[in-house]
């Protein structure tokens, strides 16, 4: 059932209108705005609380509702995970907001491609160079296809493993594969709004769902450096992850992007244009400049490494019949 869900999903996302997937994740969004008015005290002991009211409910119903499907038709579970991926991926974001991108630069529209680069990141592209362009799109793309795509196909079919072993009894039955999507994802969700919030009441607030979220991604980020070292250039890609990834200003994505610049074969970090000045940033990666053919590679390396996910999920999934 998982290789089928993560396949179907996988389809029915690139045939989707993006603004209709994308709903449910912004009404979390607002909800958890709205918990954060409710419970911010500045206090980490109600960051931990708004953490479990906010992200709880959501996984309750994913596996209430896998349960409740699957125990009455193999068929209905499988479109309720199908249903829960679907809103959990975000493969055709990605390829939305970095196509966008390409394509601006391709054409030599620089100030459509900072427009674009803007929308999609959040990132203050006003005196990027047509080099800063490239270079932070592949960044924002290897990041976003990881905790998009990777770390949630990653939390679908590791989760109930995982927990299984790290819980007792009962404890480690609770979660299964729509589960851990779900918690991942919103996982991300409350990690961007509330952990790396700057203002002084959410310091202490946003401390749980900064550590909660380092938790699930250290498996998940590990992997998926490992996969880009493999469909990638192994040697340099490992090399980059080992020296280069702990100076990150976030060492849990540095190690994604350490190890995708090495597979790629492309320089990344490095100073960028800002306020008139150059911002200097950890070096990433070995090799040339980014342009447009690195762009190019670096949307071959996600796609090869989503075969090699598939491939291998099938594997697992085949030996679990046999045995």
């Amino acid at each position: 059932m998982v290789v089928f869900s993560i396949v179907i999903a996988l389809l029915l996302e690139q045939l989707s209108p993006l603004r209709a997937k994308t709903l449910p994740l912004e009404w979390f969004g607002r909800y958890a705005d709205l918990v954060a008015r409710n419970f911010n005290a500045g206090r980490r002991r109600h960051g931990v609380l708004a953490w479990i009211a906010a992200i709880a409910p959501c996984v309750i119903v994913a596996e209430i509702g896998f349960l409740m499907l699957n125990g009455v038709s193999f068929l209905l579970g499988l479109a309720w995970n199908v249903l829960v991926l679907y809103f959990c991926l975000g493969l055709r974001g990605f390829n939305t907001g970095f196509n966008g991108v390409h394509e601006a630069l391709r054409a030599g529209r620089t100030q459509d491609a900072r427009d674009r680069l803007r929308e999609w990141s959040g990132e203050d592209a006003t005196e990027f160079t047509h080099q800063d362009l490239a270079k932070v799109a592949i960044e924002h793309g290897l990041a976003t296809a990881h905790r998009d795509v990777f770390g949630v196909i990653a939390w679908f079919v590791l989760a109930p493993a995982i927990l299984g072993t790290l819980l007792p009894g009962a404890l480690g039955t609770l979660l299964s594969g729509p589960g851990g999507a779900v918690l991942y994802r919103l996982g991300v969700v409350l990690h961007d709004r509330w952990g790396r919030q700057t203002a002084a009441e959410y310091e202490q607030f946003g401390a749980f769902a900064r550590e909660a979220f380092r938790l699930f991604d250290w498996v998940s980020v590990r992997l998926t450096a490992l996969s880009f070292a493999i469909v990638g250039d192994f040697e340099d890609a490992v090399y980059c992850w080992r020296a280069q990834a702990a100076a990150w200003l976030d060492p849990f994505i540095g190690v994604v992007l350490s190890s995708g610049a090495g597979a790629l074969g492309v320089r990344l970090g490095e100073s960028l244009h800002r306020d008139g000045k150059l911002a200097f940033r950890p070096e990433l990666g070995l090799g040339d400049e980014p342009d447009l053919e690195h762009m190019n590679s670096a949307v071959g390396l996600i796609w090869r490494t989503l075969v090699l996910w598939v491939l291998i999920i099938a594997l697992m999934t085949v030996a679990s019949w046999v045995a």
